[in-house]
């Protein structure tokens, strides 16, 4: 795919459903990575907080938060961690993400195609729902070092839930990442201040990114979707697990949302913004990702 795009610019309209068409039309060669923010699956389950803004305010409603904590889910996590310990912010996750989030149309597209990687950047478990009818892919999540005493970033789990070894990911065909953690199979989780400060003093180089991940998002662009690059830890993420992977980039966006930071982060990255609501988006994804 060879598209001449002008990273930065929002492409709205019939350009926009042009380019997203060719970019699913891309999707079965695998040579597009999907990258998966929480707003895929907004209003899927009401019960299930699908906005860092909606995690934050379900631990409003559970825990009285100092005003620096409020309106933001990783302060709001560390000061719970700091005044009733990590299991109460691992049991508080896990009620927020147990309920059912029911795959949509595009998580059951992407299942059904033979692709290297997929990301997935929220907590709710859609994507591994979604892939549970194969056999022949695994996860790698990343995990909190908060209290478990191991040297380790992330662990692997294969398409039944179970804990496996880091060779076994090899023989996978799709491996779904989930950086952030996930509800399912073992609720791992990263989400509090601590959390993320260890992991960002060594995201630049790049150690808490898994080798394999390293090795299939090389020659491979991304395609953000649903996702917010409004707050300097996401962008850090989506920088450094898109690095040096081949551009141009898209992602879908509300271009009036859009902040001064996220624009300039679409233009640094080579990112090309289309501009086209969710749902009309899906249609075109699934109408045009034939494997």
């Amino acid at each position: 795919m060879n598209l001449p795009v002008p990273p930065g610019d929002v492409l709205k309209l019939a350009d926009a459903e042009a380019v997203l068409a060719d970019v699913a039309r891309a999707l079965p060669s695998g040579n597009i990575v999907p990258y998966l923010g929480p707003a895929i699956s907004a209003g899927v389950n009401p019960a299930v907080p699908m906005t860092p803004d909606a995690l934050a305010a379900f631990f409003a409603t559970k825990v009285a938060l100092p005003k620096r904590a409020k309106g933001n889910p990783w302060s709001a996590a560390q000061h719970i961690e700091g005044t009733k310990l990590r299991g109460a912010v691992i049991a508080l996750m896990t009620e927020a993400f147990t309920p059912v989030v029911e795959p949509t149309a595009l998580h059951r597209l992407l299942a059904s195609l033979p692709l290297p990687v997929i990301v997935d950047a929220w907590y709710d478990g859609t994507m591994r729902r979604a892939l549970a009818e194969r056999s022949d892919w695994g996860e790698v999540q990343g995990i909190s070092r908060a209290g478990i005493g191991e040297d380790r970033w992330y662990r692997f789990y294969d398409a039944a839930g179970g804990e496996t070894k880091r060779d076994a990911a090899e023989g996978w065909t799709t491996v779904l990442y989930t950086p952030h953690g996930s509800v399912a199979p073992a609720k791992n989780y990263l989400i509090s201040d601590a959390d993320y400060v260890e992991v960002l003093t060594e995201i630049d180089i790049q150690t808490p990114i898994p080798d394999i991940i390293k090795h299939r998002r090389t020659e491979r662009a991304f395609l953000f979707l649903g996702c917010r690059f409004h707050d300097q830890m996401l962008r850090n993420y989506a920088r450094q697990i898109s690095k040096r992977s081949r551009t141009p980039h898209f992602a879908l966006v509300n271009p009036d949302e859009l902040t001064k930071n996220e624009l300039k982060f679409l233009l640094e990255q080579a990112i090309t913004p289309i501009a086209i609501p969710l749902p009309r988006a899906i249609e075109i994804i699934v109408e045009n990702a034939k494997a």
